[in-house]
């Protein structure tokens, strides 16, 4: 098969008319880095956010002619809406036709919170009664193992859940929930959620290979975020948990700008290093007015298999006593166990794989807490954030 690449897929793309429909995408400077993996295609195009749902058919018209190229697999093109593209990338003299959207499912379940209302343009996911995101101010500090094992929490007590690895560079629910191949489509465009442990998963781990490098800047990183977000048929969940990437970049600030979170849970280790860090991912949330629900203290102590006998390896306590210093609930302390990292290189997080365990009841109480403080929230729009 003959490899493609970014010219080809450049030149075919001239063939698709921009908004003005003088002029085609291409030259209009719409088409953002085009990304090419294992014969699969990937770039965004850059609209005016105003214009977004109506240039939806250009969207479809650019992903279905590359479809179409020799050699192509497959392509995910997605809309990138900014601000400035309102008076630079596309001429507004004559609209596209109107596009009604997407609302594949129905909605909220009846014991969970109401999705938010819509306010400019900012809506929840139909269907999708809270959304929670799990962050840190640093990587390696467990968020992700705590994010499955809260997500598995959150269903071990009567909830429907699922999980969107939002780490577009380095995903990991693959990995930690033993899921492996692509997902279905409905209709080409709509995209069935992998499944396992009775959660509903979506990363970005699911449709390029694990050892791929995703090279990609922040705009085609924030709506391939929208897009694993809102166009994926998730059905009717109680709750999604967002298991963000660390720090404070792309994805946190584009599920912010364009979510309606119901709070987020900051994932750190016990030692001053990782606190100073959660705090920086604290503030962030702060300003950004979405709750913070929590802190988990993870690796808290270590208790040696043999002896029994408790270490605290990272010290003890750092992030109960940052919690009651900025008046946040702390939701609990895991320890390090080699069981944990074993069941999470295995694929069978301890929830699921040892659900009548100490460490899985840790998870359990944490995911009661978690949920007591969503129900707790009064609803809240998103914030409405313009990046100049």
């Amino acid at each position: 098969m003959t490899e493609v690449t970014k010219e080809q897929v450049l030149e075919t793309l001239k063939t698709v008319r921009g908004p003005d429909l003088e002029h085609n995408i291409v030259e209009l400077g719409m088409v953002s880095d085009v990304f090419i993996s294992d014969a699969k295609v990937y770039f965004s195009i850059t609209v005016p956010a105003e214009r977004a749902r109506e240039l939806e058919p250009l969207r479809q018209a650019a992903e279905r002619v590359i479809k179409e190229m020799p050699g192509v697999k497959g392509a995910l093109v997605t809309l990138t809406a900014d601000k400035k593209a309102a008076s630079q990338s596309a001429p507004a003299a004559r609209p596209a036709a109107s596009h009604a959207g997407h609302d594949h499912h129905g909605h909220s379940h009846s014991h969970a919170p109401q999705p938010q209302q819509q306010r400019s343009g900012k809506i929840g996911v139909p269907g999708i009664g809270a959304i929670i995101a799990v962050a840190s101010g640093k990587g390696g500090v467990g968020k992700s193992t705590t994010a499955v094992n809260l997500a598995l929490g959150l269903l071990a007590n009567g909830l429907k859940v699922g999980i969107l690895d939002a780490d577009i560079y380095g995903p990991s629910m693959p990995r930690l929930l033993k899921i492996s191949g692509r997902p279905t489509q409905i209709d080409g465009r709509i995209i069935n959620p992998m499944e396992n442990y009775g959660l509903k998963v979506m990363s970005m781990g699911f449709l390029v290979d694990e050892e791929t490098a995703m090279i990609w800047r922040g705009p085609m990183v924030q709506s391939a975020l929208m897009q694993m977000l809102r166009e994926v048929a998730w059905g009717e969940l109680d709750v999604l948990v967002v298991d963000m990437p660390p720090g404070t970049g792309d994805a946190q600030l584009t599920m912010a700008q364009q979510v309606p979170l119901a709070g987020a849970v900051i994932v750190s280790t016990p030692q001053d290093l990782a606190l100073i860090d959660a705090r920086k991912g604290l503030n962030m949330f702060k300003k950004v007015e979405v709750p913070v629900l929590g802190i988990v203290e993870n690796m808290s102590y270590f208790i040696a298999p043999d002896t029994g006998t408790r270490y605290d390896i990272f010290g003890h306590g750092g992030a109960r006593k940052e919690a009651e210093r900025i008046g946040v609930p702390f939701l609990g302390e895991v320890p390090l166990t080699i069981n944990i990292r074993e069941t999470s290189d295995a694929g069978t997080p301890l929830v699921a794989s040892e659900p009548n365990g100490i460490v899985a009841g840790i998870y359990k109480d944490i995911a009661a807490k978690v949920w007591a403080e969503v129900g707790g929230q009064p609803q809240r729009p998103a914030p409405v954030i313009v990046f100049e």
